[in-house]
């Protein structure tokens, strides 16, 4: 199982980046999918979850801004991030509910 994160980077406040998650070694299709943030010294937190069948939910931080989605094709998972925040300063992973970690990727959120 791997997941490789990407489309991380610097943002100013109210900006918006889409993230993927290029996932192998499982059947994606057939799996939930969900997002996480880590901020140093913070324990990771759940951002958005994405079912098999396209059923989706969101963090309270993340409902209205965020959306998850899925590519079952090129088993990637996407979340598109818009009105972003500092708060949102963090290494974001994406994850099949498995305890199989990818390395992640930064956002960071600043003027």
């Amino acid at each position: 199982v791997q997941f490789v994160e990407s489309g991380g980077g610097l943002v100013q406040p109210g900006g918006s980046l889409r993230l993927a998650c290029a996932a192998s070694g499982f059947t994606f299709s057939s799996n939930t999918m969900a997002w996480y943030r880590q901020t140093p010294g913070i324990q990771r937190e759940w951002v958005a979850v994405i079912t098999p069948a396209g059923n989706t939910n969101y963090a309270d931080s993340a409902k209205g801004r965020f959306t998850i989605s899925r590519d079952n094709a090129k088993n990637t998972a996407f979340l598109q991030m818009n009105s972003l925040k500092p708060e949102d300063t963090a290494v974001y992973y994406c994850n099949n509910l498995s305890g199989t970690w990818g390395r992640g990727t930064q956002v960071t959120v600043s003027s």
